[in-house]
């Protein structure tokens, strides 16, 4: 016999309301990704050429060329741009209907809380994945393709896969955007008490040594690229602690308001 809605009981019928907005909140996110998709694949060429754009300005005029050694490579080339590009045009959708999914359970102070996370979070990945494209991509080119030359009378000769190619543009993309969410991941584990900004203070030599280690591993084996990552990422730690010092004091003020309530409240013992 199948189940239907008026059998269950009032504290199984709120799960399950909760569960259908769950899945209509997720169609809408994938069917936006799957429009998003479509576009982008019209465009992929065109996106994909702006993605060469940095390798085609390190090589030499008239020189350097991409190749594909799979005949089926240019293809998936194009539907992994398209996709990377879908899910960037569709992000914001996609961060809204969650928030308005997790938004109802949240108190009002509990929201205006969290609001500047959610509006620093595409600020801050925008401008690492900017640092990546218009700084440490042109740089990293110029320097790998300097070891074009002759070996032992040998032409030696750069010749970078499509794929290769966009897998390290992604990751460089991505590495340097997530990076730049430091100080979201700092402030919402303060916010949570799980770190407090003595804490960081103290242990602010050992988080530089391994901002260094974390920049050393997702760039590139250049110095130069390491501290185009890593000195930005230093200043935002930096700016962290400056901005833990305001919510500190807001927190130390609301426990001491809610000690005070619970003082006010607590029944008076009789002797």
């Amino acid at each position: 016999m199948p189940l239907k809605l008026k059998d269950l009981d009032q504290t199984q019928a709120p799960l399950l309301d909760h569960l259908i907005e769950l899945r209509n909140r997720l169609f809408r996110c994938v069917i936006t990704l799957g429009v998003a998709f479509a576009g982008c694949f019209y465009f992929a060429a065109d996106i994909f050429a702006l993605l060469v754009r940095p390798l085609a300005q390190a090589f030499p005029a008239g020189e350097g060329r991409l190749v594909y050694t799979k005949l089926y490579e240019a293809f998936f080339v194009e539907i992994q741009v398209a996709l990377f590009a879908a899910f960037v045009v569709s992000f914001p959708i996609i961060a809204n209907q969650l928030w308005q999914f997790v938004a109802p359970g949240l108190y009002a102070k509990e929201k205006k809380a969290f609001l500047p996370f959610l509006l620093a979070t595409p600020v801050l990945f925008t401008a690492g994945a900017s640092l990546a494209y218009f700084v440490v991509m042109p740089t990293m080119f110029t320097f790998l393709l300097g070891f074009e030359g002759m070996t032992a009378g040998i032409p030696q000769e750069a010749l970078p896969a499509m794929g290769d190619y966009l897998t390290l543009v992604m990751h460089l993309i991505l590495a340097f955007g997530i990076s730049f969410l430091l100080p979201v991941l700092l402030l919402l584990l303060n916010r949570a008490g799980i770190v407090s900004r003595e804490q960081m203070t103290t242990a602010r030599r050992y988080v530089i040594v391994g901002i260094f280690i974390v920049a050393a591993v997702v760039t590139p084996p250049d110095v130069i690229s390491q501290l185009i990552l890593a000195i930005p990422l230093v200043i935002l730690f930096e700016i962290s602690l400056l901005l833990m010092r305001p919510a500190d004091k807001m927190g130390a003020r609301d426990e001491e308001e809610t000690d005070d309530v619970s003082a006010a409240t607590k029944p008076e013992q009789t002797v």
